[in-house]
């Protein structure tokens, strides 16, 4: 069969994550429903090259699937994003060979994080920034990202419910930019841990208002421990901003 590779964006406000999950809304399992229909009601199961939380947005997510026909790209395209949700969009499709795998295919991501830090708070940015109403020295969290870049084991960086034994992850960038009344965090690597970058930024947040040293960073990456770190950051201000395959 034909095999798809598709560019998706999302709105993650009211979907409870990108994973199908029993009698819950999801990304997966709307763009199944749809494949489906489209398939007269025969299954067609999607594989992501990563899964976003509950709340969690996506400007540039990539599936696979597998069709047992083979329609032009556009015409996929088109009758997918047609029939998908307001909140869920189709931005490109690509016929690929069919060994390429979303997932598995070698790649890298690029995350941003999006971060109030005015007052009153702008409730038109509620779904779309975190809020952190409190002062913020940039310079302490620019020292402190800079620990973050790198090939290290962020162990202490990931909720400890996680069942991935490997936590060893390499990130190219990891900086920071104020734009009007936000900061805007992006973080670029071969793959992030379950909620590594809330748990970063919840960590550099508390940095940046004079809590805990820039240092703090290079105790976590050396003691592994979940006690160490900040909060987790709220959901809404992450962005899947961009995944390159290699």
């Amino acid at each position: 069969m034909p095999r798809y590779k598709a560019t998706i964006a999302y709105d993650g406000t009211l979907f409870v994550g990108f994973q199908r999950q029993p009698k819950v809304r999801t990304v997966q399992e709307e763009l199944e429903k749809t494949l489906t229909q489209i398939n007269n009601g025969q299954k067609i199961t999607i594989h992501g090259a990563g899964r976003t939380d509950k709340g969690v947005h996506a400007l540039n997510q990539v599936i696979h699937f597998d069709f047992p026909r083979q329609d032009s790209e556009e015409k996929m395209r088109f009758a997918l994003d047609t029939q998908t949700p307001n909140d869920l969009a189709i931005k490109a499709v690509k016929i690929v060979s069919d060994d390429w795998h979303a997932r598995f295919t070698p790649h890298e991501k690029t995350y941003e994080f999006h971060v109030q830090i005015i007052k009153p708070r702008n409730p038109f940015k509620r779904n779309y920034a975190s809020y952190f109403p409190y002062p913020i020295e940039l310079t302490r969290i620019k020292e402190a990202l800079k620990f973050l870049e790198g090939t290290h084991d962020f162990t202490g960086f990931t909720a400890n419910s996680s069942a991935v034994q490997d936590k060893i992850r390499t990130i190219y960038e990891a900086s920071v930019q104020q734009i009007d009344d936000e900061l805007i965090f992006t973080f670029c690597g071969n793959g992030f841990l379950y909620k590594q970058i809330r748990i970063m930024v919840g960590t550099l947040l508390k940095i940046g208002n004079n809590r805990i040293e820039p240092t703090q960073i290079l105790k976590i990456l050396n003691e592994k421990k979940r006690s160490l770190p900040g909060p987790t950051a709220s959901p809404e201000g992450l962005f899947l901003k961009e995944i390159k395959y290699f």
